[in-house]
């Protein structure tokens, strides 16, 4: 049996709208006990608030199915250094993670300085990152998308962020999420699968099919999101599959690569 790993936008949502034949797919994942997460370098939301966000656009998915960015971040953390303290630049979905796995949030004399997604970033939170990895801590960050969607146009992203902190410190943050293919390995164990029988679907070939690659996994490439055919060609490397969209993997969930499709 196939074990799923599917990236959020782009892949079963569309912002705030669903992406025809999402709910279809889960609904056949669920009925057949086929092991699936939903990953996303999101780190802003808990997966309690990605489960009520998504339940609102129709698809049902419960909260132990869910992956991000923020979760890959907080069990990296606990394995580098277990009960540690970190200054933390973001939202309740990174606070709340590491504070499950026993962190310390503090701005004196932390371990590590952590900088994930939040929609105000405050310059002086910035300011005081900077002056804390200059004294020593360890720079991590959860994801590297540079910018990120919204109604009015790209917001700057963890990225875009972590590019001025670089930049005024001299100092690399190491980034967990994808492409990252530790984000991909966390999840598989959260998922208790192997590479060999796992594949990640996505939108993204910089990303998505990148790190799963990368993981050894089988990946599927859907092009209801960022990418269209021409664009993933440039790459240097393939996704085992090209789809238009998730609805095609309706009925053959069980067989994602036979010869279905004529794609």
């Amino acid at each position: 049996m196939w074990h799923y790993l599917m990236d959020m936008d782009g892949v079963l949502v569309h912002e705030e709208h669903l992406i025809p034949g999402a709910d279809e797919l889960v609904a056949e994942l669920r009925a057949s006990d086929t092991p699936f997460l939903v990953l996303t370098n999101n780190s802003i939301y808990t997966p309690r608030d990605l489960r009520a966000r998504l339940q609102r656009t129709g698809l049902d998915i419960p909260e132990k199915s869910i992956w991000t960015s923020a979760l890959a971040t907080a069990k990296f953390l606990d394995s580098q250094r277990p009960n540690g303290s970190a200054f933390v630049i973001g939202e309740a979905g990174l606070t709340t993670a590491l504070h499950e796995i026993g962190y310390v949030l503090t701005d004196r004399d932390p371990d590590y300085v952590v900088l994930g997604e939040t929609r105000t970033y405050s310059f002086t939170a910035i300011t005081k990152a900077i002056r804390l990895v200059e004294e020593g801590a360890k720079f991590i960050a959860t994801n590297p998308d540079a910018t990120g969607p919204s109604r009015e146009g790209s917001l700057p992203a963890t990225g875009a962020v972590a590019a001025l902190i670089e930049r005024a410190t001299g100092r690399e943050p190491y980034y967990v999420g994808k492409p990252n293919p530790l984000m991909m390995r966390s999840a598989l164990r959260a998922l208790g699968s192997h590479s060999e029988n796992a594949l990640m679907i996505g939108d993204r070939m910089d990303t998505d099919v990148r790190s799963g690659l990368e993981a050894g996994l089988s990946t599927i490439l859907v092009l209801s999101g960022v990418f269209t055919a021409e664009s993933a060609e440039m790459f240097p490397y393939r996704p085992t599959r090209v789809l238009k969209s998730i609805a095609e993997l309706v009925g053959h969930s069980q067989d994602p690569f036979g010869d279905w499709t004529d794609h």
